[in-house]
């Protein structure tokens, strides 16, 4: 049986795509396996949101050609959201002609045709299309787990944020059909499924038939009998609606958990990112959220550095962090993104300032999320258990519905299922405590 591995670099919207690829080499009759050294088939599904991803995607192909050197027969194959980008894939054929197959996030449902072409005409493989027409439904998926499961509901983004390059590289919003979604889900039950994650670069934007808007689609999958818990990411502020945080009120099925992006506490900087809310209306969605929800975990995004950012500016940052009191914050320094207006602007801020911005960010939300872990002390917590901790020995881990870590003693046998358990201790970053 041949072998390949899958390299994913980025969010789970990539995660969801690498499910995709890998459910169809195995209808294909491939084996999955860890060892690329050892692989017929290397995938390395690529991300544009991060100069870093961009830098650690041509290491890898450096690695790939030695790999090539001593099996001549082994296929390289790249693609994802830097694979939209001309200049990536310029760059690609000019400097690393080793790689055999090149497709970009539109067209996977084609990569069993371009990896058959491979092997048949021995000849490199190009095919990136602009845009993603209609959604192609009924791809096979091998997801990562058996007991909870990614559901896209939609695909692109409208916004262009200046910083972002995702709307060039994943093209306009397209939301699928909610018998699509439901028809998935029902299945994904069938299969074992308790939690679903539904994905979109923007999930507060969906647009199903019928006038179905994010907060029915919840509604409706509320109702599925088996499935225990709704997870969803992710949401932007200026499109987040009543109707929609009314859903917390009312569905007990959605997690007490809400990623909600902020990138700045400053007005002025959220004009230049072209966000379309100020601080003031993102602190009223808490209240708002919170009293729908008291237990509710709140989570965000935060960028710093970004061009033209001043010391006051920051600072206005550091004081929403601190009066929303997030559980956690994915923090970035600004990168540029080739492609985005941000990239143009003559204002940049050097890097020595970025990175004490950035310490002093992560300082305080570690502290806020120090704060908001120890208030589980004490307390009794559902947790689906996600498999072994690789950190603890004799312990499992797994998540409660506010999506904090949770580490405690047992075995291999309790994966997938839901324990309660009692939390003994808090750190910044999980918790700890004893099945009850």
């Amino acid at each position: 049986m041949k072998k390949f591995n899958i390299l994913t670099l980025g969010c789970q919207m990539n995660e969801r795509d690498s499910e995709t690829l890998a459910g169809m080499l195995t209808e294909m009759g491939y084996e999955q396996i860890d060892d690329r050294n050892q692989a017929d088939i290397a995938i390395i599904n690529t991300c544009s949101v991060r100069d870093h991803a961009d830098r650690r995607f041509f290491g890898m192909l450096g690695q790939l050609k030695k790999i090539k050197e001593k099996n001549p027969g082994f296929i390289v194959c790249v693609c994802g959201c830097m694979m939209q980008q001309q200049h990536i894939i310029d760059q690609i054929k000019e400097k690393y002609p080793w790689v055999d197959i090149i497709f970009g996030t539109h067209n996977i449902h084609r990569f069993p045709r371009l990896l058959g072409n491979v092997i048949s005409e021995k000849e490199k493989q190009i095919e990136i299309w602009e845009d993603g027409g209609e959604i192609v439904e009924g791809l096979p998926s091998k997801r990562l787990y058996k007991h909870k499961a990614f559901v896209n509901i939609m695909f692109g983004c409208n916004n262009f944020c200046t910083y972002c390059i995702v709307p060039y590289t994943r093209g306009r919003e397209r939301s699928r059909r909610p018998e699509d979604i439901l028809a998935e889900i029902k299945r994904l039950v069938d299969d074992g499924v308790k939690e679903i994650t539904l994905l979109g670069q923007n999930v507060n934007s969906y647009k199903g038939e019928g006038g179905v808007d994010f907060a029915d689609l919840l509604r409706m999958i509320n109702e599925v009998d088996g499935i225990e818990r709704i997870r969803f990411m992710t949401s932007h502020p200026k499109d987040l609606s009543d109707r929609l945080i009314d859903v917390y009120r009312d569905c007990d099925k959605v997690c007490s958990f809400f990623h909600l992006p902020v990138q700045s506490g400053n007005d002025n900087i959220l004009k230049r990112m072209n966000r379309r809310y100020t601080a003031d209306d993102y602190m009223e969605l808490v209240r708002k959220l919170r009293e729908a929800r008291p237990d509710i975990s709140l989570t965000t995004d935060i960028i710093v550095g970004f061009p033209g950012e001043t010391e006051e500016e920051f600072e206005d940052t550091l004081k929403l962090v601190e009066a929303v009191n997030f559980d956690s914050a994915f923090t970035f320094m600004y990168s540029k993104r080739k492609g985005t207006p941000a990239a143009e602007y003559d204002d940049q801020i050097p890097e020595e300032i970025k990175h004490d911005r950035f310490d002093r960010l992560v300082e305080t939300v570690n502290r806020c999320a120090a704060d908001r872990n120890a208030r589980f002390v004490g307390q009794i917590t559902p947790v689906l258990v996600e498999g072994v901790s690789k950190s603890d020995e004799g312990c499992v881990t797994g998540r409660n519905p506010q999506n904090k870590i949770v580490n405690f003693p047992g075995d291999a046998s309790l994966t997938g299922t839901i324990v309660n358990v009692k939390i003994s201790e808090a750190g910044t970053f999980s918790l700890v405590g004893k099945m009850v």
